[in-house]
């Protein structure tokens, strides 16, 4: 990415064979479950990150999530204490309640910049691959979701796919829900640059550094990344080949910040 206006502040390649944990908490969601249920599969080589559904792997929330199994890393973590309803995203479900009591973590937690990922995904069928970011939810309107890149395998043909992208509202009445999945002429199990270009007045959406979509809102607070892959049972067909591991392959992920926000 070339701008004059933005500082690279966060820059992710995945150089060592061990996750970086001074970049990211490897669980997903983990106050509705616990660390060891929702821990992600996943292997590091040649500086990609191969995040991965496993054939023996367990449901990470079963209690609130039913069989849904997922891979997934964050950059930060909030909940509140032990059988207590406040928690960061729990929209899946709105009975979550804490099951295991978190540290709060702010590993990468920014408000506003250009957000960029360079991916490919295998394109299984039951599927769904995503980066994307929410509020810290520190506050209960603070819960916005901004989605840079949600592709789902079952909208996936040949040399083109469905992908989805824009805002959730949640919680936050400042927000109009605008999320939308658009038709791109590209084949997304080769690699590709998803990116965002989030400013206090708007959010504009890229791929290949070609705009695809913009919002005229923003959330105004900060927000931090979630980065995985999920299994959908539904969508599991009985007569399907199932070959496992399914992979979500990552080069990079990277933050800029724009000088005019400094200070």
């Amino acid at each position: 990415m070339e701008a004059k206006n933005y500082k690279l502040v966060f820059n992710e390649e995945f150089s060592s064979s061990k996750l970086n944990t001074d970049n990211w908490i490897p669980f997903y969601l983990p106050q509705w479950s616990s660390r060891e249920k929702s821990k992600p599969d996943y292997e590091i080589k040649d500086g990609l990150l191969s995040l991965q559904i496993s054939e023996n792997q367990k449901p990470w929330c079963p209690e609130f999530n039913g069989k849904v199994k997922c891979s997934s890393i964050q950059t930060g973590v909030f909940a509140g204490k032990l059988g207590s309803d406040i928690g960061q995203h729990k929209f899946f479900n709105p009975k979550c309640v804490v099951r295991e009591e978190q540290e709060s973590e702010q590993k990468y937690v920014p408000q506003y910049g250009y957000f960029e990922m360079r991916a490919r995904f295998a394109a299984t069928k039951s599927d769904v691959v995503a980066l994307w970011m929410i509020g810290f939810e520190d506050t209960p309107e603070k819960s916005a979701e901004l989605c840079i890149v949600e592709i789902k395998g079952w909208n996936i043909k040949k040399r083109k796919a469905k992908i989805g992208m824009g805002i959730h509202k949640f919680n936050d009445p400042k927000l109009t829900e605008d999320f939308s999945e658009n038709e791109c002429k590209i084949d997304v199990t080769e690699f590709h640059v998803y990116a965002v270009e989030w400013t206090k007045e708007k959010i504009v959406f890229s791929i290949d550094h070609i705009k695809v979509k913009e919002i005229d809102q923003s959330p105004d607070y900060p927000m931090q990344f979630m980065l995985g892959i999920y299994e959908i049972p539904e969508k599991i067909s009985v007569n399907a080949i199932k070959t496992y591991p399914k992979r979500f392959i990552v080069d990079y992920v990277r933050g800029y910040e724009n000088f005019r926000s400094l200070g």
